[in-house]
């Protein structure tokens, strides 16, 4: 697509513009690289943040894990859709796809297990897309509580914005091939946790507020969309309510909200 300074600054408000149009102009993106439509790049703010923007043919769709939530996009993701727009990357397709075509089944899977083997988070979406069964609820807990413990090393309180996008990757490839259950499981551990790890949490308020929601909205929809008896729809209520009893009082409503969801969707 074409991307003008009209375009991106309809992404953002004046003031994002600005601030992200400095990040662009101090030099302060680490790395940009682009395959197909998708480009990942490394901004440096306050921390590193990783960007990653999916361009459509009359549509911008962009990702950061910086703790910015608003309906706009954040600077740093304005000084990569700069950043693309003064210089677009290669794309670096033109020279995967080739060898794609080439390269023989044997060879290909010998690469994709040595990969799986050095990178945790990609053999999870690996298994989540093309395997036949998901973990525990309390496997993916435990995964995101060791996640929160990496970031209370230092300092006894959360004071960053934890990335969970890793899971919420694994949960849309559920999604995308109807298993909605395995989907649901991936949720629920999300929200668990992060209202469980409430009082560790000292920043970023926003930015857990609304992956806690987000959690909850996939469990809702995931629910729905599966075919379940009246009793196995009341255990996956049952979850919402016992988590509304025991919730730290800055997300009960948000628990009660789902519930009540889930109930007049029905």
């Amino acid at each position: 697509m074409n991307i003008d300074e009209s375009t991106i600054r309809r992404l953002c408000t004046d003031a994002v513009f600005e601030r992200g149009q400095r990040y662009h102009n101090e030099g302060r993106i680490q790395r940009i690289e682009r395959f197909n439509d998708i480009v990942t790049a490394v901004v440096r703010g306050s921390s590193h943040y990783d960007v990653v923007v999916e361009l459509g043919a009359n549509t911008i769709d962009a990702r950061c894990t910086c703790p910015c939530d608003g309906p706009e996009e954040c600077k740093h993701v304005v000084a990569v859709v700069l950043d693309i727009a003064a210089d677009p990357p290669r794309d670096e397709s033109e020279q995967v796809e080739p060898l794609l075509q080439t390269v023989s089944a044997d060879d290909l899977r010998a690469f994709v297990r040595d990969v799986l083997a050095e990178q945790p988070d990609l053999r999870e979406q690996f298994v989540s897309r093309f395997g036949s069964a998901g973990k525990s609820v309390d496997d993916y807990r435990a995964e995101i509580e060791q996640l929160f413990d990496r970031h209370t090393q230092e300092y006894p309180v959360v004071t960053d914005a934890i990335d969970f996008s890793q899971f919420f990757e694994v949960a849309t490839h559920y999604r995308e091939r109807e298993r909605y259950l395995e989907a649901a499981t991936v949720y629920r551990a999300l929200f668990e946790e992060i209202d469980d790890n409430e009082h560790r949490i000292d920043a970023a308020y926003d930015h857990y507020a609304s992956a806690l929601q987000s959690a909850l909205d996939g469990y809702v929809e995931c629910v729905l969309a599966a075919t379940l008896e009246q009793d196995e729809f009341e255990t996956y209520i049952g979850v919402l309510e016992e988590q509304a009893r025991a919730a730290h009082p800055p997300n009960s409503e948000q628990f009660h909200r789902a519930i009540d969801d889930l109930e007049d969707r029905r």
